[in-house]
Order: C-alpha cells, then structure tokens, then sequence
C-alpha cells in the first residue's frame, strides 16, 4: 500500500464532517473503517475525540492502525463485521455514542488487490470475500453450487443485469463442460459474450454481474437492516447517523429505513391500525442524498455513484 493511496481522502468527507457537529469529548464509531480517512479527519478535530473503528478486512485494519497510530488510545481498531456493532460497543463498554458514520463501498485498496478477486482487471482466483476469515462461501463456491435459476435470480437481485438468464446459462454450459468458473477473467470474458458490448459503453458488461455476486458472498443487504437499526438504539439523543451508498439497492434500503424510523408507516392504506413498526425516533438531516461535487468526482472517479443519507436520533 503507497503513501499515496492512504492520504487519499475519503469519499464525501467534508460533507459528512458537515453534519457531524461534534464536540470535544465525543465518540464515534466508523463502522467500515477501510484506510481511516474518515477517522482521521474525525480524530482531527477535538484532542479529546475518541473513534471505535470497525473493519472485517484484516489487513484494512493492519493499515489504517498504522496510519493512525499518531492518536494513541484515542482509536481504536476492532476486526469484525458491522451488523455486529452492538456487541463491538458493549465490549468497549460504551452504552451509547456520539456519531456512527458508514462508507459502504469497496475500497480502491481491495479492488487494486487482484488476488482478492473483486475486479475484472486483472485475472485471479473469484473469492470477493471481505473477510478472508469469515468461513464464507467464494465466489466461485456459488457458481459451482447454485442452479441456473438461482444463479440467474441472484445476478438480477442484486446486480439488476436484464440478461441475467443468459449469463447463468452460460456458467452452467461451462459447469458441465468440466470448465467451472474459478478466475475473475473467466467470469468476466463470459459475461461479454452473454451481455454483448458496444464500443460506445463505458462500463463493463460485467460490472452489474461482479457486484452481485459480491453482495451476495457478504450478505450486504441482509446486515445492512440489523446495523441501521442498531446503530440507532446505540446512538445518544441528539447523536447522528451518516451512510455512504454506492449502488441503489443500499440506498433503497437507508432511505425506506431512514423513512420508517422517522415514523412514516408502509402498511397498506386499508389496514386499520400500524402493523409495520413505523416509530418516530430519528429526524432525517437528508431530504434528497447528498452527492458528491464535480470537483470530487473529477479527483476521484470512484466518488461518483455515491450517496449519502443521514439521520439524528431524537427519541429513545
């Protein structure tokens, strides 16, 4: 890892600094601590500010705990997964917090490591797990698992890809031949030839199918609801919650959530009575996302798809 990739600044940071507003003494939780931008810039602004740092990335956390070593106590990195950021915060025995703040895309630094097997760049084994640790089924694993159906299903759910049936028809066709999709590059040349490409299109024909699947080996919509509404028990009143999406689904999810949370009921219109569990305990900071400027997404390109959605706690 380069100086120059951890100097890099986050995405949307002075926005999110923005909304923070906090005040000497506060603690916060970055619930995807990636190279500690964020962290560091949140650490900066009071001498007395103490940052909980989450990543289920090993060597994330092995980077961004070098880079801000300088703060001493006041960081503190812990490897796990943020759906499970209750425990992280009873076990660092703080009831409640300031600020939680959450990026939620890949970082530059996990797509530029071929071996991690996120990007089609380059050809490597297909793992995309964030945690190698984890256990979890690769990639690959799905691909060699799943039924043209499922497979099919999945590329669409998560990844919104129209011709869906014809990529998993071409991995099962691959599957059966004795040729299973193991490398990125397999994946990726498969999906050209299913989706088709035309010269004028800037984006790779396999981008939708790559983002499935990693959504789907990290379980990353499914923990998303479990770390929104914990996140809000945990906060203290008057405390706020800032999540970076990058993909519509993620947002989909932080606004409905957001929405509900602020006690917007989605039952439907003829139910007598609020079944849904709609209750008024955060005000959303965020009418529309915020998005990044021009500037920023001329500086860094991976800036721009992102949104961010923030909220503050005004009941328990």
């Amino acid at each position: 890892m380069t100086d120059a990739q951890l100097e890099h600044k986050s995405v949307l940071l002075d926005e999110v600094l923005g909304f923070l507003e906090l005040e000497s003494g506060s603690v916060v939780i970055d619930a995807t601590l990636g190279l500690g931008g964020h962290s560091e810039a949140i650490l900066q602004i009071s001498d007395s500010t103490l940052v909980i740092g989450i990543d289920q990335d090993a060597k994330a956390l092995l980077l961004s705990g070098r880079r801000l070593s300088t703060f001493g106590s006041r960081f503190r990195g812990v490897h796990s997964n943020f759906a499970d950021i209750a425990q992280v915060a009873k076990d660092a025995s703080l009831a409640s917090v300031d600020a939680i703040i959450a990026d939620l895309g890949v970082s530059s630094m996990q797509l530029d490591d071929a071996s991690r097997g996120f990007s089609f760049r380059s050809d490597a084994p297909l793992d995309m797990r964030m945690d190698l640790a984890s256990g979890r089924e690769t990639a690959a694993d799905l691909l060699a698992t799943l039924d043209e159906e499922e497979i099919a299903n999945l590329i669409y759910k998560y990844g919104e890809e129209r011709k869906s049936r014809r990529v998993a028809r071409l991995i099962v066709e691959a599957r059966e031949k004795g040729q299973p999709v193991r490398t990125t590059g397999q994946l990726a040349e498969l999906v050209e030839k299913a989706v088709g490409r035309a010269r004028k299109d800037k984006i790779h024909p396999a981008t939708r199918t790559f983002q499935a699947l990693r959504i789907a080996v990290n379980d990353e919509l499914g923990i998303l609801h479990t770390f929104i509404q914990d996140s809000v028990d945990l906060l203290q009143l008057e405390g706020t919650l800032c999540i970076i999406t990058f993909h519509s689904l993620e947002d989909r999810i932080v606004k409905q959530a957001f929405q509900k949370l602020s006690g917007k009921c989605f039952c439907p219109p003829r139910i007598p009575r609020c079944v849904c569990g709609a209750e008024k305990r955060v005000e959303i900071l965020t009418r529309k996302p915020v998005l990044p400027t021009e500037a920023e997404m001329n500086g860094n390109p991976r800036s721009r798809s992102a949104k961010l959605r923030v909220c503050r706690k005004i009941a328990h």
